[in-house]
């Protein structure tokens, strides 16, 4: 009777043993396809991060080319929140007082008036009558290159930042505007580098 039972007990030998190497095959597959995941993609693991002035503008060209279209003593006031600059609908734009613009040309003091633009010296003149529009507009990209493990480990941590700033000043007397100045970076493109030689221990010192 044991010799009966001889076939059906190597079909079941026969079936495990299939089953343990299927399974060692599939760990293997596997192993290779997460090894080749790491070495492949261990980049896009890497957090990435951006800050932006929600803004018309996508460059900082676009916003050069909007102030620059706002022509001192002939653009009206009713012209300029269709250029961008309406602080009630457009980020980044601020409203600003007499006051506000007398801070910023105080550390100008020592110039004499007629040194001043024809358009600051009217908004002077003009007192309460004399307001304006603070612009800020920019787009920024961080982004962490470099190896994942050196940097998951806060060993070695590099970070590409990329963009573009924009700032301008509008004054405006009345109804005109009567003095227009940008400034900020078109391009920026720079590259943080932090190393710790104690890597996760670093934090102790």
């Amino acid at each position: 009777m044991a010799r009966a039972h001889l076939p059906s007990a190597d079909r079941r030998i026969d079936a495990f043993l299939s089953r343990v190497a299927s399974r060692r095959l599939f760990a293997q597959t596997l192993s290779v396809f997460l090894a080749a995941l790491l070495v492949a993609g261990c980049g896009s693991l890497l957090p990435r991060s951006a800050s932006q002035t929600q803004s018309r503008w996508k460059s900082f060209e676009q916003a050069r080319d909007a102030i620059q279209s706002l022509v001192p003593y002939k653009t009206r006031l009713s012209e300029v929140g269709d250029k961008g600059f309406d602080p009630y609908k457009d980020h980044g734009v601020s409203l600003l007082s007499f006051s506000d613009i007398l801070q910023r040309f105080a550390s100008s003091s020592a110039l004499r008036r007629e040194d001043f633009d024809p358009g600051i010296r009217d908004c002077l003149s003009a007192g309460k009558r004399c307001t304006g529009f603070a612009v800020t507009a920019s787009s920024i990209k961080r982004k962490r290159v470099g190896n994942f493990w050196l940097d998951s480990l806060n060993f070695f941590r590099e970070v590409e930042i990329v963009g573009w700033q924009f700032n301008a000043l509008i004054i405006v007397v009345d109804d005109t505007v009567v003095y227009t100045l940008f400034s900020g970076q078109p391009r920026i493109n720079q590259r943080e580098v932090t190393r710790n030689p104690l890597g996760p221990l670093q934090v102790w010192g």
